[in-house]
């Protein structure tokens, strides 16, 4: 039998509705969909295992000793959220149009398009619905006519003008499209004791799809040489922001490998408040201020009742508790397991986190976001906790799961929160002890200055008193804690070239192989964080090496897939994206690059 297998990482496209996300293989399967929300169980587990473990395969019918066929060509219908997949057959040409609609209500669907093109193209639709990541079969029947699949709290609606039949515990429909036949499958979810959704509604879904994301992207403010590569990055951080919150995921998978076969394998599917303030000061930088605002009401109600246990990550609706457990019957993607759901890292102390939250407050507050007043208090709160706290050591930015240390990224981060609230303050929109806090970030940068920085190397460390580089020290210059052009910073920056660098110039996050193995305690080695690579080449255009920086981030942009997403990292050896994916902290440091590029005049053509 031609079983259909998880495809290479890139070979995924992403479609969603804000609310959840589903990955398209370039063969026409859906491999991957939580149901109702991003950090709901999987219905499609197949990325995490075999088909066995859920999918939906729509495209052209197949020799059954044969993998089921690529497609010729795919593309995202302008710039929308709307995939188009075509093939090319030996009797004819069809089109896929697969796409999830923009929803208030709370019943997601996925809805798939079939057009025949020229020629008689025979179809195949196979539909293997399993609840609980993979575990549960659902009890499939029929009712006036529409096919549903319930499983205990949910049920999954599949509704289609073809023919449908069930076979070995799937639901299959064979059908032929000729020119301008247009057949549509819909799949919606509902929780099992309610009413059946309403019967979808496929062409004027479609349009208002169309439309929806035709509207959003007239606000981008960007028009320079990178527009295509900065929008496709845009569209995707909004399609990973969960609507109904404000609160924005890292990704909208779990597990997928940073090292393939190997154990580090962690669930995304949250909201980090690095990950999601960087990705609000990207979109407020290109014009997008309503997620801004959301963003802001999401976090303020997070962190409510104990700003001072700020977590570094909270549910999309602001939940704290995020226990992580491993789901022992998937394989993993490519076989690297443990695969894990919830994440355990949600308490560690992250004295960073505080900076990154703070940066992004000011950041809404100076593009003119209107004030409020409990977000001023917050900020303050925050900096009268980094006034007892900052001089702790903490697991710092990647989330090292060693002993604490004294991270010098974390210490920065410290500075730039206790600058921004002194700015608050200076512009005359809270109140609070000047003077002390002014002294407050002089320590503080006294402090970093003497202990983090290794003179005989003229380099910053990874922390106090260490040897190893730390790619997060790239920061430094862009958060204004030192100016580009001072000597530590620049011999920084070369002593991070070349040591931590691959030999396609991209930037891993810190050495986990050699001497200093082993800071995270993890086995195996990782890919080259891509987020890091980008942040070199901001730093090379900051100080001056413009033409190298240009190269760096074009270089970058070629490891895109052919729709323009990024996962979290490339492994240099196999030549693949590997992490979680798409990553909002991959796209997040394209939009500003592109950004500090245009900016320098730096670009060619």
């Amino acid at each position: 039998m031609g079983m259909h297998v998880a495809g290479r990482i890139e070979d995924y496209a992403l479609i969603g509705d804000m609310q959840t996300a589903a990955l398209v293989c370039r063969d026409g399967t859906v491999d991957w969909l939580c149901l109702p929300r991003f950090d709901s169980h999987a219905v499609f587990a197949g990325l995490l295992g075999t088909e066995e473990h859920g999918f939906w395969r729509l495209g052209p019918a197949h020799s059954p000793s044969a993998p089921p066929p690529a497609a010729s060509r795919r593309t995202y219908r302008g710039d929308s959220l709307v995939l188009e997949s075509e093939w090319d057959t030996p009797r004819g040409t069809v089109r896929v149009i697969d796409f999830m609609p923009p929803r208030d209500s709370d019943a997601p669907q996925l809805v798939r398009i079939v057009e025949g093109v020229s020629g008689r193209v025979p179809m195949r639709s196979a539909l293997r619905m399993r609840f609980s990541y993979g575990r549960v079969v659902p009890w499939v029947h029929k009712v006036d006519g529409r096919t549903v699949a319930v499983a205990g709290p949910d049920s999954v609606w599949l509704d289609t003008s073809a023919e449908t039949f069930g076979k070995d515990l799937t639901t299959y429909s064979d059908f032929t499209v000729g020119p301008g036949d247009r057949i549509a499958f819909a799949v919606s979810w509902q929780p099992s004791h309610k009413q059946p959704p309403a019967l979808p509604e496929p062409e004027a879904a479609l349009t208002a799809t169309e439309e929806f994301w035709r509207e959003w992207v007239e606000h981008c403010t960007y028009h320079g040489p990178y527009r295509e590569a900065v929008v496709r990055s845009l569209i995707t951080l909004k399609a990973l922001t969960y609507a109904p919150t404000g609160g924005i995921v890292a990704a909208p998978t779990t597990s997928l490998p940073e090292d393939i076969g190997g154990s580090r394998n962690w669930d995304y599917r949250f909201t980090w408040l690095r990950d999601a303030a960087i990705t609000l000061s990207s979109l407020l930088r290109t014009g997008y201020r309503e997620e801004a605002r959301a963003w802001r009401e999401w976090l303020l109600r997070a962190v409510a009742g104990d700003p001072e246990n700020l977590q570094i990550m909270y549910g999309i609706a602001g939940e704290r508790e995020l226990g992580e457990a491993e789901l022992d019957w998937l394989p993993g993607y490519e076989n690297s397991g443990p695969v894990r759901v919830g994440n355990g890292a949600a308490h560690q102390l992250q004295l960073d986190v505080y900076g990154e939250v703070t940066e992004a407050l000011h950041l809404a507050h100076m593009t003119g976001l209107a004030r409020n007043d409990y977000a001023a208090l917050l900020q303050l709160k925050l900096i009268r906790y980094l006034e007892t706290h900052w001089n702790e050591p903490d697991e710092g930015i990647w989330e090292v799961r060693g002993p604490r240390r004294h991270f010098v990224h974390s210490k920065v981060m410290a500075w730039v929160a206790v600058d921004r609230t002194i700015k608050l303050i200076e512009s005359g929109d809270a109140d609070g002890p000047l003077e002390r806090w002014r002294e407050l970030r002089d320590d503080i940068h006294r402090d970093v200055c003497e202990k983090g920085y290794d003179k005989e190397r003229n380099t910053f460390t990874q922390s106090y008193g260490s040897k190893e580089l730390d790619a997060s020290l790239l920061l430094i210059p862009q958060v204004g804690f030192l100016p580009p052009d001072d000597k530590r910073v620049i011999g920084t920056i070369e002593a991070i070239q070349r040591e931590l660098s691959t030999p396609d110039g991209f930037i891993l996050r810190y050495p986990t192989s050699g001497d200093d193995a082993g800071v995270d305690g993890l086995e195996g080695d990782e890919g080259a964080f891509l987020a890091c690579s980008f942040w070199m080449a901001d730093d090379l255009a900051m100080i001056g090496r413009v033409d190298e920086a240009r190269r760096l981030f074009e270089r970058l942009l070629a490891l895109r897939n052919d729709l323009g997403l990024l996962a979290e990292e490339w492994d240099p050896r196999l030549k693949r994206q590997v992490g979680n994916f798409p990553q909002a902290f991959s796209h997040v440091p394209l939009i500003d690059t592109a950004l500090r590029l245009t900016a320098s005049g730096a670009y060619g053509g």
